[in-house]
């Protein structure tokens, strides 16, 4: 399954091609399965991104403040 070390961008990446390939119904019943737990652990590799992003921008922006 996906690795947390996976960068934010090839993350992206992949989900858009799991969504291409959705939406051309070029996934059988078992590779849907399959693919959609894969989106399920690369949104949330997104999402910490995401959230350890804006916890650093926070800091750097509180620390320009003083």
């Amino acid at each position: 399954m996906a690795k947390q070390t996976k960068k934010y961008s090839e993350a992206f990446a992949e989900i858009q091609t799991i969504i291409m390939k959705i939406e051309n119904q070029e996934l059988d019943i078992d590779e849907l399965s399959e693919n959609l737990k894969k989106v399920s652990a690369l949104l949330k590799i997104c999402k910490d991104k995401l959230h350890e992003t804006e916890q650093e921008v926070q800091n750097i922006l509180d620390t320009m403040k003083d």
